[in-house]
């Protein structure tokens, strides 16, 4: 299984970029969907939590300008990120769990790609 994100790239502050994500290889099922970030220096922390159903789950520090989707047909996950701050600079991180057979389930990461926000 491979989780391959899309996206991200430089942006002035108040501006907007959108992340990919799509899931791949042998898979039964995909269960929860979500993103993190990791600023230099700092922790990798939770930025959008989507299970397969219901709404998704925010971190405070982006909620009302970020808002995450994903289409389960085709195994993927969106993250539109809007009025970008320079303190969302950070590489970005697709995750998921992610079921190979009915009774497995395992955890993956992407490669991560590079939000950055500057003037």
């Amino acid at each position: 299984v491979q989780l391959v994100e899309s996206g991200g790239g430089e942006v002035q502050p108040g501006g907007s970029l959108r992340l990919s994500c799509v899931a791949s290889g042998y898979i039964f099922s995909v269960e929860d969907m979500g993103w993190y970030r990791q600023a230099p220096g700092k922790e990798r922390e939770l930025v959008a939590l989507m299970s397969k159903v219901g709404t998704p789950k925010y971190a405070d520090s982006v909620k009302g300008r970020f808002t995450s989707a994903r289409d389960n047909a085709k195994n993927t996950v969106t993250l539109q990120m809007n009025k970008l701050e320079p303190a969302d600079t950070a590489v970005y991180y697709c995750n998921a769990n992610v079921r190979p057979s009915r009774n497995y389930e395992f955890n993956y990461w992407g490669q991560g790609t590079q939000v950055t926000v500057s003037s």
